[in-house]
């Protein structure tokens, strides 16, 4: 017995609907990503003239503490909430000499950035032996390596804090760093 033409047509375009439906939902729920930059500025004072002091630690930078990524003009942008967020990694992070624009990073042994949210911490990026790269004036910018840290939880939390750490040498002049975090921000949403 052979199926009328018309009863195979209609078989096919139900399987192609059916098709059509399931690639729709698929979509629906496929991720989406974009990145977001946080920047801040701190200032390291000097030392006192003609003694090298040791530096046993970095000035906090105002802007990264208490962050609340609702509040993130690029989340606005794409209309997601930090709820929301599946993936969130460290892209890239630098440090740069802001000024005096003829100063050194050569007073840097070491920098490490931290992620904080409530009582948990990690360690999002760090950097050994800057003194040692030869990173020189006008505005040296140093690149972090990154750690790959999962963020997801930190940026979902009701706020998190970037938390700079460093070890060096005073400096002879108050200097003043501008860092600037990237962050690959993943959703479920399209």
């Amino acid at each position: 017995m052979t199926t009328p033409p018309a009863a195979r047509y209609i078989g096919r375009m139900r399987f192609v609907s059916l098709l059509a439906v399931a690639c729709l939902g698929l979509s629906a729920c496929a991720s989406s990503s974009f990145t977001t930059e946080v920047k801040g500025e701190s200032t390291v004072p000097a030392g006192p003239p003609g003694v090298d002091t040791p530096l046993n630690g970095l000035p906090a930078i105002s802007s990264f503490a208490g962050m609340d990524f609702d509040k993130n003009q690029d989340f606005k942008n794409q209309g997601i909430h930090k709820g929301e967020v599946t993936s969130v990694k460290v892209e890239s992070l630098t440090l740069k000499v802001l000024s005096p624009n003829d100063q050194d990073l050569r007073f840097l042994d070491s920098v490490e950035f931290y992620a904080r949210a409530g009582d948990r911490e990690a360690r999002i990026a760090a950097r050994q032996d800057v003194s040692a790269l030869d990173l020189r004036p006008p505005n040296p910018v140093l690149s972090l390596r990154v750690d790959n840290v999962e963020l997801q939880p930190f940026v979902s939390a009701p706020s998190m804090s970037i938390i700079i750490r460093g070890r060096g040498i005073m400096p002879a002049r108050e200097v003043r760093l501008q860092a600037v975090v990237k962050l690959q921000v993943e959703t479920g949403l399209l």
